[in-house]
């Protein structure tokens, strides 16, 4: 080969090597590392020294978490063309970030539930393949905000969501189990299969997998791929509204929490959720603006069927019935996804669509704080009442007074009722987002959906505080337990004082 040749291979080969920024990457890399450390070191550590693996994986989680500092500096992207920085694959910007602190606070919390969960189970959850499982799901979760291409965004989509369907059936022996990780699997591998079909269709009209990309190409498509590219927009957000949990994509959601451990059912209502909302941002207002008036209605729709259905289905729920306080939490959840899906359609007719957008991210950041500090009380109460009814919490303050008070304050967040402050200015930024974009009967809607929670957020409460009717013998709980409890309450209440924190979430720095 002559040297002219070869300078020209050489120049070539050059211009296909990305540059990679480490120090934005590095949230979901450690997490991704953390989880092939623990899953080799279970090889070598011995049953009595399992609960070391939980506190590496905390450790990890926590490391994680705090790789985001560095990046609170700018924006900051990596994995782009050669031919066009402006282009990447990852970006690291103030929204990535806010949902990267959710998904990476909601796995540190969710593991420090796991560590009393497999401790109590006494073997019956394989402790090793748990905490790698964990890891993985949030190292995927961590990925999926900062995704710019379709391709990351459905691998980053399904690193997520595979370890969540092996978690939630890891339980040896158990049915329910069983029966909740299949149920959750074919429902997310149809959502998965719909979301790529709409994919492909999307890739097939613009040549290109880049969000910004799509955006400006999908406005120019020629007249014969019109009905094509309709059809994949349609279809991408079908598959979408599954991992949402958006009805009447929920079917899954309450059997699947009761057969999951606990932790993974907060988990799913904290991660899970937020995985589906933050890529279900970034294809309609970054990948498909210009077809917002075909998303913007079709979100809507399901934001108020969704918050109708969930609200309705949680008032059903009776007291004495086994496990009616995971499965109140579960249909609440999806009541809860109704209010996130308004910003979202909202945006769609929002002058300012960033700050309606923002809306959502800042209910989600008040969500994820007060119903993973639900749960975790559950898990206290599940420990003496493994059938865990809500009728289990009459009289908690009388045995456990500030447990109660905690969970009263949560369960009054989410409801939207002082002290609970941050729940109420959250729901008032949700509402004055649908009001400023022109949908004042899904802000209806909301306001009656807000008046049917109260009854049963209200009567939960007040349970709290009846006279017991028999004594309960008092017993010490675990300090990660306590810790979880402690962490989600003074963040609660730390926000309540200062719900201008989240609300800072209304400029995402999306645009």
């Amino acid at each position: 080969m002559s040297p002219q040749a070869q300078s020209l291979v050489q120049s070539q080969a050059q211009s296909l090597v990305q540059s990679v920024d480490w120090l934005a990457i590095a949230p979901p890399t450690v997490a991704a590392v953390v989880a092939l450390v623990v899953l080799v070191a279970d090889l070598f550590v011995g049953d009595r020294r399992k609960a070391l693996l939980g506190w590496v994986s905390v450790a990890g989680l926590a490391a994680a978490a705090l790789a985001l500092l560095p990046l609170l500096d700018g924006d900051r992207s990596t994995f782009c063309l050669t031919g066009d920085a402006d282009v990447c694959s990852y970006t690291a910007d103030r929204f990535t970030l806010a949902v990267q602190f959710l998904v990476l606070g909601g796995a540190l919390l969710t593991a420090l539930l796991s560590m009393t969960a497999l401790k109590d189970a006494k073997r019956e959850l394989p402790e090793g393949e748990y905490w790698f499982l964990l890891l993985s799901s949030a190292a995927g979760a961590a990925l999926l905000p900062a995704s710019r291409d379709l391709a990351t965004l459905i691998v980053a989509l399904e690193v997520a969501s595979l370890p969540a369907f092996a978690l939630v059936g890891l339980r040896y022996g158990d049915r329910r189990s069983s029966e909740a990780a299949l149920k959750f699997f074919l429902s997310s591998v149809t959502a998965t299969a719909v979301s790529l079909m709409g994919i492909s269709f999307v890739y097939a009209s613009t040549g290109t997998l880049y969000l910004t990309q799509i955006a400006t190409r999908i406005e120019d498509v020629d007249g014969q791929l019109h009905t094509l590219t309709q059809a994949g927009v349609v279809l991408t957000l079908v598959g979408f509204a599954f991992k949402t949990a958006a009805v009447p994509f929920h079917f899954w959601v309450p059997d699947t929490y009761v057969g999951a451990p606990l932790p993974v059912a907060a988990y799913l209502s904290v991660v899970g959720k937020a995985v589906g909302f933050s890529g279900l941002i970034l294809v309609t207002v970054i990948a498909l603006p210009s077809y917002a008036d075909v998303w913007g209605p079709a979100l809507a729709a399901l934001a108020a069927l969704t918050m109708t259905i969930g609200n309705v289905g949680a008032l059903r729920q009776g007291a004495t019935r086994a496990y009616s306080a995971v499965r109140l939490l579960a249909w609440s959840s999806v009541g809860q996804a109704g209010y996130l899906l308004v910003p979202i359609a909202a945006a769609a007719y929002a002058k300012d669509t960033e700050r309606a957008v923002g809306s959502t991210v800042a209910y989600a950041l008040m969500y994820a704080a007060v119903n993973l500090g639900a749960f975790a009380v559950a898990a206290l109460v599940a420990r003496t009442n493994p059938l865990n009814r809500v009728s289990d919490y009459r009289g908690l303050y009388a045995s456990r007074p500030l447990t109660a008070l905690v969970l009263g304050f949560f369960l009054l967040c989410l409801a939207g009722l002082p002290p609970g402050v941050i729940g109420l200015f959250a729901k008032v930024t949700v509402f004055s987002a649908a009001v400023d974009a022109g949908l004042g009967w899904l802000a209806v809607v909301m306001a009656v959906n807000v008046v049917i929670a109260l009854f049963y957020y209200l009567q939960w409460t007040a349970l709290l505080f009846r006279a017991p009717e028999g004594e309960s013998e008092p017993h010490r709980v675990p300090a990660p337990l306590t810790a979880a409890i402690a962490l989600t309450a003074v963040l609660g209440i730390a926000l309540s004082g200062a719900p201008q924190l989240v609300l800072r979430f209304s400029d995402t720095g999306l645009f």
